[in-house]
């Protein structure tokens, strides 16, 4: 092949790199836009007053955020208290449900015994289950333990995830070598300072991850909260929400409405920012193998 063959071969692959380059930078720009438009669509509509929301939505925001949000306020819902409601719920629900699905994708992956892998299936047949299905039987379960209207039942199910536990168990079959956990054992150390000290650090992306995911589905989680709590000052705040939204006529404000939801979103963008860099490091972690 001729030299000029060869530099003319070598500056069409550059040239389709370039654009496919380009052509991935276009389509993520183009999904990062229809991801962040709802986002500045919802804040501009809670600086707008009820009368402007029925007019159509304008680019240009209105002058009614903080009238929006003291009418929000000198309301009769407790907003505040929703707000500390569902951070309890929601911070509490994730941590357990984090850790104890680690440790039970632990147990299913260091350890060989009789039935692990009925075990392992079991568990992967429970996540086909609806929470639906079960509801009934889960509300008058909790009754007869003297448990409605509180937040036992909303945190304490949320230890057996079976997802969670699923995902933990591929992401430790790839990034933990069982040979570090002999490593540990003949050095001495016991199996719950090797989960906590070696398990726990390397499964750190995994955690961060799923820790998004439960925190956001226990904070969006409107099913199982309206049938347990009653007494408005222990209601998370999707369950607020849906009473403002349900109120009559005369009362109902489409401002005020999309001013808790832009209020009810913050602590979600605050805890993903937090994990985020857990995931990016584990996205590079990820390259390195043993």
């Amino acid at each position: 092949m001729s030299e000029s063959a060869i530099k003319s071969n070598g500056t069409s692959k550059g040239m389709n790199i370039h654009a496919r380059r380009t052509l991935s930078y276009i389509v993520l720009i183009l999904l990062s836009f229809l991801c962040l438009i709802w986002f500045y669509i919802l804040l501009i509509n809670a600086t707008r007053s009820n009368a402007e929301l029925g007019r159509g939505f304008t680019v240009i925001p209105g002058k009614w955020l903080l009238t929006n949000w003291n009418n929000l306020r000198s309301g009769t819902l407790p907003i505040m208290n929703g707000m500390m409601n569902s951070i309890i719920v929601a911070s509490l629900s994730a941590a357990l449900n984090v850790y104890f699905s680690c440790m039970t994708a632990y147990a299913i992956h260091a350890y060989n015994f009789k039935g692990k892998n009925a075990v392992f299936t079991f568990i992967l047949m429970i996540m086909m289950i609806p929470t639906q299905v079960t509801a009934l039987g889960f509300i008058s379960f909790m009754g007869k333990l003297g448990l409605m209207d509180s937040f036992i039942p909303l945190i304490v199910p949320s230890i057996a995830a079976p997802v969670v536990f699923f995902y933990m168990k591929q992401y430790m079959d790839s990034n933990l070598p069982l040979s570090l956990l002999e490593a540990a054992r003949i050095d001495g150390c016991g199996e719950f300072r090797t989960f906590n000290s070696i398990v726990i650090p390397l499964m750190k992306p995994a955690i961060a991850v799923e820790a998004i995911f439960t925190f956001v589905a226990s904070w969006n989680n409107y099913f199982t909260p309206a049938l347990i709590l009653s007494t408005d000052k222990k209601k998370t705040l999707p369950i607020l929400i849906a009473q403002l939204r349900a109120a009559d006529w005369l009362k109902f404000d489409m401002g005020q409405v999309y001013v808790m939801i832009a209020f009810s979103i913050f602590p979600v963008i605050v805890v993903y920012l937090f994990l985020s860099k857990y995931i990016v490091g584990g996205v590079t972690a990820g390259g390195v193998k043993e």
